[in-house]
């Protein structure tokens, strides 16, 4: 398997040192391009074959935002992670919106920030906990939620799949793989579920697919 190739757009050269001292230590990753703002990585993609970009959005010049939308245009090719203090679920739909593959917070577990970078290199997105609450939030503002019929809860499409999927005995680990998530997004979902139905337990979602027809 040929190395991921990265580029890390960030004002802040020590942050940047950071992230290419752990990245590079894992065999399959290959940091080749750094930038401190949209410019210069723009400049720097022109004479660098990337894969995947972990950009910052706050940056002088051209910020992530800009730089987000001009590299979807011209490289259709390299997925975009978010990587920001910004935790408001307009900064996370917006980005979604104009082309990023997945948002992290600048906190990120290291293990977090690897498996984003996997997750949108080889299945294009990657979803965790912060996303899925932004998205869905915005899905239910449109009105564009499935509700349950019998008890009036209402589920999302994911947390539908998630239910269904568990329901078939999956675990947290095969869950995430079947839906490309992480196992922690996964027990945030399923968690959940167990407060929104009003259950203790997997057995009681179970039950409650059941008697509601989901499987």
């Amino acid at each position: 398997m040929s190395r991921i190739k990265i580029a890390i757009a960030d004002d802040y050269a020590i942050f940047r040192d950071g992230l290419k001292v752990g990245l590079n230590q894992d065999e399959t990753m290959e940091v080749v391009l750094e930038a401190g703002n949209g410019a210069e990585l723009l400049d720097g993609l022109a004479q660098n074959e990337v894969d995947v970009i972990l950009m910052d959005l706050r940056m002088p010049g051209m910020d992530g935002m800009e730089a987000t939308k001009q590299i979807r245009k011209k490289y259709e090719h390299i997925r975009i992670i978010a990587v920001t203090l910004h935790d408001e679920d307009s900064f996370v739909v917006h980005l979604m919106e104009i082309g990023a593959h997945a948002y992290l917070l600048k906190d990120a577990n290291p293990v977090d920030i690897r498996e984003a970078i996997y997750a949108v290199h080889l299945h294009g997105y990657y979803f965790n906990e912060l996303m899925n609450k932004a998205l869905l939030k915005k899905l239910i503002h449109k009105g564009n939620f499935k509700p349950t019929f019998t008890n009036k809860v209402a589920l999302s499409e994911r947390e539908l799949e998630v239910l269904q999927l568990i329901c078939d005995e999956k675990t947290a680990i095969e869950i995430g793989s079947a839906i490309f998530l992480s196992p922690r997004s996964v027990e945030g979902i399923k968690q959940r579920l167990i407060d929104k139905i009003g259950v203790r337990n997997t057995a009681g979602l179970v039950l409650f697919a059941v008697k509601n027809g989901l499987i």
